[in-house]
């Protein structure tokens, strides 16, 4: 098995993701003569983050700080000082310093523009490189040589063994295994007496509880929007959670962006108690009075549904999802109808697989890090990303979070080196 020996001042970090290629950017700018080496496993880095890109890359979002600070529930301590150092305008500024333009869309969110993630990246790759920064793929990570502690990487030309002075780990959580974050590392750090909490799929779709949906709704409406709706939540501490947006029927339940604003807490309720139950406010600009006064209106010779949608503008899925959820007596009493359109409920029975997942939970315990992010049991071996045990829904948190953590991982690395 060939070695390689890395000169005496060497880096090498594990992962190409925002995350990984963050530490890269800090290191080979704090200081010149650095050996800097990114492994990832597979053909070319950043693949997740270029998927996540397709449809507009959502770098970070513009709502005030504490409203932003709060997106990352329990770990809003560990992920805060953090992004005090580079937050959302540190972000923005890095991106125009790589040439790309920003700008805020009507919710808050930052893309890029153009939307695309491409540009970014190509941009970013070429200022990597022309620091110094080694880029090596298909370097599949395996773990430490029992020996010497060398790292064991698996390659299109055979084994390898690297060494080096320090190191960044940036490997992902456990969602999108297709393109690169497979969870795969959590043995060898588990080996090593590392405390790393079970992955969890997180900003995922649930299934609808017991047999799912009904023939004859998931072949009609499986992939159709429910739009201007209003979700709430009250959870095992009694906080009620509630959010205006819109989210995607899917064959066995629901997903989509105001899914994936709940996706924590329904997960953890189903974890607890076995089901969760969602309320949908399918008319969410009519107080109730008003919308049984309209209900209760004389139809004559129209059916039902033309009904609720001259009345109300109750049609199509959100009129699937009555039929569906309401038992047939609820349609003749305008008031208990009125009350199932403003608090419809969805049970749900399970979190979709991890691997479905847009991003996962748990991961290597901010307990076992010091405030540099490195491992403390572990000296000189940093963790960064969604490796760590964190998470935060949908809307620029996640990259927000990723960049800022490699950043400090790279930092603490160098730091680390500069006291060796």
């Amino acid at each position: 098995m060939p070695a390689d020996k890395l000169s005496a001042r060497s880096v090498a970090i594990i992962g190409g993701g925002p995350a990984g290629l963050m530490a890269a950017e800090a290191l080979s700018q704090g200081r010149t003569g650095l050996r800097i080496d990114v492994y990832d496993a597979m053909p070319s880095v950043a693949r997740k983050f270029l998927q996540a890109g397709k449809g507009g890359l959502n770098l970070t979002h513009t709502e005030p700080w504490e409203a932003f600070l709060s997106r990352y529930g329990c770990r809003r301590a560990q992920i805060a000082p953090l992004l005090e150092v580079f937050g959302p305008e540190a972000l923005r500024d890095w991106a125009y310093g790589l040439g790309i333009e920003t700008f805020v869309g009507s919710s808050g969110r930052v893309f890029p523009g153009g939307m695309k993630a491409a540009p970014l990246l190509r941009a970013w790759l070429h200022r990597l490189r022309a620091g110094g920064v080694n880029i090596h793929v298909r370097h599949r990570w395996c773990g430490w040589t029992e020996q010497d502690q060398g790292l064991r990487f698996s390659t299109s030309n055979g084994d390898l063994i690297v060494h080096a002075d320090a190191l960044v780990l940036a490997l992902g959580g456990g969602s999108w295994a297709r393109l690169g974050s497979d969870g795969a590392w959590v043995p060898w750090l588990v080996q090593r007496q590392v405390p790393v909490a079970p992955l969890r799929p997180a900003n995922c779709g649930f299934d609808v509880l017991g047999t799912g949906w009904s023939e004859h709704f998931r072949t009609r409406f499986a992939g159709h929007p429910v739009k201007n709706i209003e979700l709430s939540f009250t959870d095992a501490a009694s906080v009620l959670h509630r959010r205006l947006g819109e989210f995607m029927v899917t064959a066995t339940g629901v997903e989509g962006s105001l899914i994936y604003a709940f996706s924590a807490a329904l997960r953890d309720e189903i974890a607890a108690s076995g089901t969760a139950t969602l309320y949908l406010d399918l008319a969410p600009a009519w107080e109730l009075p008003r919308l049984i006064a309209e209900v209760s209106r004389p139809r004559g010779s129209r059916s039902l549904a033309s009904h609720l949608q001259s009345r109300l503008g109750i049609k199509g899925v959100k009129m699937g999802l009555l039929r569906e959820l309401l038992h047939e007596q609820e349609f003749a009493d305008p008031a208990r109808l009125g009350a199932a359109i403003k608090r419809l409920p969805l049970k749900l029975g399970a979190a979709r697989p991890l691997d479905e997942a847009i991003s996962s939970a748990g991961g290597v315990a901010f307990e076992a890090l010091d405030e540099h992010l490195m491992i403390r049991s572990l000296p000189g071996v940093f963790c960064a990303g969604e490796m760590l045990d964190w998470e935060a829904p949908t809307g620029g948190y996640l990259l927000t979070a990723c960049f800022a953590s490699g950043r400090a991982a790279g930092l603490g690395a160098l730091a680390w080196l500069d006291g060796l």
